[in-house]
């Protein structure tokens, strides 16, 4: 059974850092015979979720939605399972419920698209305000 944790959130000053963690069980990120893609997507009362972040085994570069480009950065650690986003430079719009999500199917929908995914998270809020 696939389970998706997060953790990290919390509230910080604009222009400061926090990193979200997204500890994975019920596969493996290393197993090169399998395809992933676990993307990081936020949402605010109100509004659609939205896709920030993905990286996935078989395409080369990660995605980045062009609010975050430059200032997130996801990454995977093999040795403990877990995706990673790294937020530098927030902005008070940063301000959200932040999930990650996997898919294991090899869903063709853009990376951006919440219905790609098959498994979420419980989310992590993240709060940046002066």
């Amino acid at each position: 059974q696939v389970q998706l944790v997060e953790s990290g959130g919390g509230s910080v000053q604009p222009g400061g850092s926090l990193r979200l963690s997204c500890t994975v069980s019920g596969f493996t990120l290393d197993d090169s015979s399998d395809y992933y893609a676990i993307g990081w997507f936020r949402q605010v009362p109100g509004k659609e979720r939205e896709g920030v972040a993905c990286i996935s085994s078989s395409d080369g570069a990660p995605f980045y939605a062009d609010s975050v480009n430059g200032r997130f950065t996801i990454s995977v650690d093999n040795a403990k399972n877990t995706v990673y986003l790294q937020m530098n430079s927030l902005k008070p719009e940063d301000t959200a419920v932040y999930y990650c999500a996997a898919d294991t199917n090899g869903d063709s929908r853009t990376y951006a698209s919440a219905g790609k995914y098959d498994y979420w998270g419980q989310g992590t809020q993240v709060t940046v305000s002066p």
